[in-house]
């Protein structure tokens, strides 16, 4: 039994040495043939496969069942190899019977391809053979049409050219058109074989023929329409309009020497009649020029309209010839009586010329110009404001607009005609210029007399704070003279009229706007300047401003912005206006920082006449006893008389510049920038003050700065919020003199806490405001001393780099601070009361 044992284990690692398989094989065995069995699996270990089997020694009892399954398993696997074994005994017979089918079936198909490209090979040369004959009747077809269109069209060359020969000697002209066209037609075909003698002697004669008709026919022109003497009446028009056909289809000088000869001959009666010594020449009967041309216009029509081919154009080519003519005319004739040339004259003149050319725009394209393409029409110009569509403005300045402008409406179309006479007229348009250098000059004085005569704009009335009238009548006319000078050109009178213009907007600025300023009644002398008044002379008495005074300076800063706005409108059409080549040249910038100059001064002087009528009061703060001040009470007097004059003028600043809120702004502005350091520097002079005085001095800058927070819109009934920029420019100037009245208020001892407490506070450090304080506290000289070193000393050390002035940089108190501080000081003062 041992032995059977030993020879089973020996059988089972030979057959396991055999049957060992790569990884590859095994795992696509596995995924062709899937299973369960542990006997299947690749790492199986009979060991492990028993262990399974009879896990416990009680399990052994039933090894005689196991083994039974086994063998009989072993059986079936046994049977199953024996079929399979069996089964491939014949497989080897019946394939290669298979393979032997395989090749007679080949050898079949080989042989019926190589039948079916043989009869391919026939069928193609059959084919060959077939297309080529067809291709020699294609070659011998097309050669045969040739031979019979060239036979045909040589035929009738020949014929033609006989034809031709005899018509033209009998002047046929009619056959001879439509003979030519088709004998030149015909001629074209046999261009390539102009190396045949016969065929270069029939383009010879074709070519004879061809200049034979062409001074035959300008020869029955001449006969017809002799160039001395007058017309013919009855002339051969039958024949000439045939031959005006024939003159189409000759080369273009034929027609072009006839076209010259007709409008020669038609217009030599005009160069009699309006000779240079001739009365009727002068531009003051420049009409019978233009009636004349109508005239033999409409007498074309009646009697030579039909002669000429339409396409020719003969009727704009008669108008075009005498614009030329009248244009050369009219320029000598000008050159030669330069100074008898009036403004009047020359405009009735150029008006009568243009309304010819408009006519010519109506009656003919242009197609016999050069360059006669009609132009894009451009908008005509609104009659709101002069130069602007979407200006707003006054009424008042609205309607006079377009009560000017209705009479005389801008003409906006360009047509090809335009300047093709009135072009001769440019060269005298400094005549017109130098007309309106004076209709301005005399325009100027006249607003300067009426505003004499009529006085300033008076308070509540419509034109209280509105734009001078003046200044619109001034803009009308300037539309007015630069649409009548771009009809007239668009050259060099242009920039000659924005020079005038640039001359007389700068006048209106001085002697309209400037120099109706109201002056300061405590001046000397009569030759007062704007310069004089906006110079600030520190304790000097300013007369205040009367309301009606008050009125026109915010008229004339109102007039003022309404020109600058307009004098870039005025400007941009300017540029639209002229040719492109000068729009560079015109600039009115200089004429815009003039208007510009006039608001600056306006403003400066509204700014100078409320801070002079607060001075008295600053004047009369500084020389109050603040050292014997005994107790904190309402507002002093000084405060209540400055909010007096601030609700005074503010109101009325603000109604007559309701149309320019930001010079509005721009006044407020410039006020508090210059009466707050005032007020700082009056502060100063306060001295000696007391604790208590400069408590009530620190509730007088607090009322003070309430006002100002409000002056936008004191007295108004509609309440609007300042601007943040303004508000911000109050609230750090009204800080700065709290701070230095809480300073004041410390008491200087010790030392070094008041010095940390005043740079805390001021967060300046400028000895001299210092030393200002110390004699608003009145110190003795040996205690600002050392109070100065100590501030010398205590002063925080500048950072490497920046700038060593005596002024440095701190932390201040923000605003809400402050205010906080002074509600507390406003409690304190009234348990005190």
């Amino acid at each position: 039994m041992s032995m059977m044992e030993d020879e089973e284990l020996e059988f089972a690692d030979d057959l396991d040495a055999i049957l060992h398989l790569t990884p590859e094989v095994q795992q696509a065995i596995e995924q062709v043939f899937p299973s369960q069995d542990p006997l299947d699996r690749a790492d199986f270990n009979a060991v492990e496969y028993i262990n399974t089997l009879f896990p416990t020694e009680q399990s052994l009892a039933n090894i005689d069942d196991v083994v039974n399954k086994i063998r009989l398993k072993i059986r079936r696997l046994d049977d199953n190899i024996r079929t399979v074994v069996r089964g491939q005994t014949n497989v080897g017979q019946d394939g290669r019977q298979a393979l032997e089918e395989a090749q007679v079936a080949i050898q079949q198909l080989f042989s019926k391809i190589k039948d079916i490209k043989d009869k391919a090979e026939k069928s193609e040369q059959m084919v060959k053979e077939i297309t080529r004959d067809i291709k020699q009747l294609d070659h011998a077809k097309r050669h045969l049409t040739t031979s019979i269109t060239t036979l045909n069209h040589l035929h009738m060359l020949a014929g033609g050219v006989d034809s031709l020969e005899a018509m033209t000697r009998r002047r046929q002209y009619g056959e001879v058109a439509n003979l030519l066209q088709g004998v030149v037609n015909v001629l074209e075909h046999f261009q390539k074989y102009m190396g045949i003698p016969q065929i270069r002697q029939l383009s010879e004669r074709v070519k004879a023929v061809q200049s034979e008709l062409g001074t035959q026919i300008l020869a029955d022109f001449e006969e017809s329409f002799p160039s001395q003497g007058s017309k013919k009446p009855g002339g051969p028009s039958n024949v000439l309009r045939d031959a005006c056909l024939v003159a189409n289809v000759l080369e273009p000088r034929i027609k072009q020497e006839i076209i010259k000869k007709f409008i020669r001959q038609h217009l030599s009666e005009y160069l009699v009649l309006f000779q240079e010594n001739q009365d009727v020449a002068w531009l003051d009967k420049i009409d019978r020029r233009y009636a004349w041309i109508k005239r033999q216009l409409v007498d074309y029509e009646e009697k030579y309209s039909r002669m000429f081919p339409a396409e020719w154009c003969m009727t704009e080519r008669i108008a075009v010839e005498f614009c030329h003519v009248t244009r050369a005319e009219l320029a000598k004739l000008m050159r030669a009586r330069a100074r008898e040339i009036e403004v009047k004259l020359l405009l009735f003149a150029i008006q009568r010329t243009t309304n010819f050319e408009g006519l010519l725009i109506k009656r003919f394209s242009g197609c016999t110009l050069n360059d006669g393409v009609p132009k894009k029409v451009e908008s005509p110009l609104d009659a709101t404001n002069p130069f602007l569509e979407d200006e707003p403005g006054e009424d008042a300045v609205s309607e006079k607009e377009e009560e000017l402008d209705k009479p005389r409406k801008p003409k906006a179309p360009e047509n090809p005609f335009h300047g093709i006479v009135s072009k001769c007229f440019e060269p005298h348009l400094y005549v017109y210029i130098e007309s309106q250098d004076k209709n301005l000059g005399e325009l100027i004085d006249r607003f300067v007399a009426d505003f004499r005569a009529q006085g300033p704009p008076k308070p509540g009335s419509e034109e209280g704070g509105a734009v001078l009238p003046s200044c619109a009548d001034l803009f009308v006319y300037y539309k007015k003279c630069m649409v009548q000078c771009s009809q007239l050109s668009t050259g060099e009178p242009m920039i000659a009229l924005t020079t005038i213009f640039q001359k007389y907007l700068r006048e209106y600025a001085w002697k309209i706007l400037s120099g109706n300023l109201p002056k300061n009644s405590s001046s000397s002398g009569g030759g007062l300047t704007i310069s004089s008044l906006l110079k600030e002379k520190e304790g000097s008495e300013v007369a205040k401003f009367t309301v009606d005074e008050l009125c026109l300076v915010c008229s004339i800063l109102s007039t003022a912005e309404y020109c600058l706005a307009t004098t870039q409108q005025l400007e941009e059409k300017l540029k639209e206006k002229v040719e492109k080549s000068l729009a560079e040249r015109i600039n009115l910038t200089s004429e815009m920082d003039t208007f510009s100059t006039v608001i600056s001064n306006s403003i400066q002087l509204l700014v100078q006449d409320l801070d002079a009528a607060c001075d008295p009061a600053l004047t009369a703060m500084s020389k109050m006893p603040w050292q014997s001040v005994e107790h904190v009470g309402d507002q002093s007097p000084y405060v209540t008389s400055i909010i007096m004059h601030i609700k005074q003028n503010v109101p009325i600043i603000r109604d007559n510049l309701a149309s320019t809120r930001k010079y509005f702004t721009q006044f407020c502005i410039k006020f508090i920038n210059s009466f707050i350091p005032k007020f700082i520097n009056h502060l100063f002079r306060c001295k000696p003050v007391s604790m208590v005085g400069a408590e009530q001095l620190l509730l007088d800058t607090h009322s003070l700065k309430t006002v100002l927070l409000d002056l936008p819109s004191i007295g108004c009934q509609v309440l609007r919020k300042a601007p943040a920029s303004y508000t911000k420019i109050v609230v750090k100037g009204m800080t700065r003199a709290e701070m230095i009245l809480k300073v004041v208020m410390a008491p200087h001892e010790p030392p070094v806490v008041f010095v940390d407490n005043y740079i805390k506070l001021l967060a300046d450090g400028n000895p001299e405001t210092f030393q200002k304080i110390l004699d608003m506290k009145a110190l003795k000289r040996s205690e600002q001393s050392s109070m100065l070193d100590l501030f010398r000393q205590r002063l925080p050390t500048p950072p490497s780099g920046g700038d060593s002035g005596p002024t440095l940089s701190f932390n201040a108190p923000t605003p809400e601070q402050e205010s906080s501080r002074i509600r507390k000081l406003e409690k304190l003062i009234k348990k005190r009361l």
